[in-house]
């Protein structure tokens, strides 16, 4: 299939999914969030890049603070101007933040290097494909980590038969919905 295609194919997913999105229950979102808890703590990671939550997104505050508490090292992302990777600045309780583009925000603080990546998904499917939000950053940044887990969430209403690849999209580790957790060989 060309790229055109693929990509033509991803934004009518895309499209469709933002606009039936719900945001999640605090039950949900309470779910996912200690499921992730338990796959970071597992992993030993030190430096864990997260994501300030955008409309109807999982929130990941809660998972910011806890880990904070237990000796963890947050980073979020900041967006750069289109084509390039995310940069990560260090978060911790209190710290001023500024607004991004496309409506997120990042710390006012210095950079950081994650050792694990958690990545917000529009859509995924059972065979580890992953849709965003088109812009292709965690494409570049993912490729660039390569050598670090990657960790999708998303509610479980998000799934999808099967989404579109193209050559450039790039393989999470695993992903965590309210109801399971799903591997995917690397």
């Amino acid at each position: 299939m060309a790229h055109s295609e693929i990509e033509a194919r991803k934004a009518v997913l895309r499209r469709s999914l933002l606009l039936n999105r719900i945001a999640p229950l605090p039950s949900v979102n309470r779910r996912i969030v200690t499921t992730l808890t338990t796959l970071i703590y597992r992993s030993q990671a030190r430096n864990v890049a997260c994501v300030w939550p955008l409309p109807g997104e999982v929130d990941l505050r809660p998972l910011c603070r806890a880990l904070w508490r237990l000796g963890r090292q947050i980073c979020l992302p900041e967006t750069p101007p289109r084509g390039q990777p995310l940069r990560f600045r260090r978060w911790y309780p209190g710290v001023s933040l500024r607004k991004g583009l496309f409506g997120t925000v990042y710390p006012a603080a210095p950079l950081c290097r994650p050792d694990l990546i958690l990545v917000p998904v529009v859509g995924f499917d059972r065979c580890g494909g992953r849709l965003g939000y088109g812009g292709g950053y965690y494409d570049r940044t993912l490729a660039r980590y390569r050598d670090l887990p990657a960790i999708g969430y998303a509610q479980a209403s998000q799934e999808v038969t099967a989404v579109p690849a193209g050559r450039h999209d790039q393989p999470l580790s695993c992903l965590a919905t309210e109801r399971e957790v799903l591997h995917f060989p690397s």
